[in-house]
């Protein structure tokens, strides 16, 4: 098998529109989330969530990109392209068909779809629809745009597995490499659900935060009085190359996938098995993959989502497979992003990655009273950041239909 390394990241979230300001703002403990203003939410549950700020696709994308993509294939695009300049890569040097794009989306082109359906809906029945109506919407359509703004003619398509999707794009991505059918792939995911139905739809679910006089704090893994996830959007990427290539062009590498695994639940639609057995073994083959053991990892990046149920399970899963282990820390980045659904995973192993990178583990904020239930013997860095050398991390990420994939990246060291 071929190994994989990351040669390049990016981003766009609520917590800034490049990697630097993501990282920054998220070790430095700062919530992304605000008051709605993708739509009118006075007559919603719910009114606030974690946007994408100060976005301007023009920076990277041409009018004619625009026009044509709906804003989860812009998110896909902008964060690509600033993983791609990161990566060095010169694809004119490179065979086209050694490269490729491997996506992930939960719910594609919301914004589209909900958009030409009202109006229709507000019409006379005459189907006046608009000729990108399609092509904007489907979810593969962001893996598609990245392949053609950069001639990527290798594998290319998209991943959907709900809020794991970030995670399961990156396993396949790392696959696909280590089996020698690509030299590299762009990876990740994105996601611009911040609708009318998307919002309407998890709140009626009673998944969401209804904290509107407090929304700031609203996003509180492990809380006691947690009462939800925040809703996030936003996209990350990541050049995956297989490492004799990278080697050879010189390129810089944050750090090697070493290990990936996914499993399913077979329990629920969206509730998690109540005993964790499939979250318990997904981080199992994950991490004997990675040539890792429980106390190798030094850093978790939880799922963590701020829902009463999940967190408790995972928690106990984790408890589970590390008891005894005086090396771990855990830390709920969602606090800060919110939840980006499809891009989750993706934008928490640009954390897990940086964290390795810098030593320095992200806190988990807006922890006020712990929950009596979770397990004791968990070490969680909430408040402030903490410096570590980081060898391993692992990153989770779970969805609806009981999807679970585990990722662990390891420190580069030739």
């Amino acid at each position: 098998m071929k190994r994989v390394v990351i040669t390049g990241l990016g981003a766009v979230t609520p917590l800034g529109n490049n990697v630097e300001d993501f990282w920054q703002n998220c070790i430095n403990g700062v919530s992304g989330a605000g008051l709605i203003t993708h739509f009118d939410s006075e007559k919603f549950k719910v009114h606030f969530a974690c946007e994408v700020k100060n976005f301007d696709p023009k920076v990277y994308l041409t009018h004619n990109e625009i026009k044509r993509s709906d804003l989860f294939s812009q998110y896909a695009m902008y964060a690509s392209t600033e993983a791609i300049q990161d990566s060095g890569l010169e694809f004119e040097k490179m065979d086209p068909f050694d490269t490729g794009v491997i996506w992930g989306t939960g719910q594609g082109g919301m914004i589209t779809f909900e958009t030409e359906v009202m109006n229709f809906s507000e019409g006379d029945g005459t189907p006046k629809f608009n000729p990108f109506f399609v092509p904007k919407f489907i979810a593969n359509m962001a893996s598609g745009m990245i392949s053609m703004k950069f001639g990527l003619k290798g594998i290319n398509y998209t991943t959907i597995s709900a809020c794991a999707t970030g995670n399961t794009a990156l396993m396949d991505a790392f696959n696909y490499i280590r089996l020698g059918k690509a030299k590299v792939i762009i990876s990740g995911g994105s996601e611009a659900a911040i609708t009318p139905a998307s919002v309407g739809g998890f709140s009626i679910m009673k998944a969401m935060s209804t904290r509107n006089d407090d929304f700031a704090t609203a996003s509180r893994p492990y809380d006691a009085d947690r009462d939800g996830f925040v809703m996030g959007e936003g996209a990350g990427a990541l050049v995956l190359e297989e490492y004799e290539h990278a080697k050879a062009r010189g390129a810089k590498i944050y750090a090697e996938l070493g290990g990936a695994a996914m499993t399913a639940d077979a329990y629920h639609m969206t509730a998690p098995h109540p005993d964790g057995i499939s979250a318990i073994k997904a981080m199992q083959l994950a991490m004997k993959e990675a040539g890792a053991n429980m106390e190798d990892i030094d850093y978790l990046n939880p799922h963590a989502t701020s829902t009463p149920l999940g967190d408790l399970v995972e928690l106990k899963a984790i408890s589970n497979i590390f008891r005894g282990s005086k090396n771990l820390d855990i830390s709920a980045t969602k606090s800060m992003t919110g939840h980006l659904l499809g891009a989750a995973g993706a934008a928490e192993a640009i954390l897990s990655i940086k964290a390795i990178e810098k030593g320095i583990i992200p806190p988990t904020i807006n922890l006020h009273s712990m929950d009596e239930n979770i397990p004791k013997d968990v070490n969680i860095i909430f408040g402030e950041a903490k410096e570590k050398e980081i060898n391993f991390a692992l990153s989770n990420a779970f969805g609806f239909g009981g999807h679970n994939a585990t990722l662990v990246f390891k420190k580069f060291n030739g």
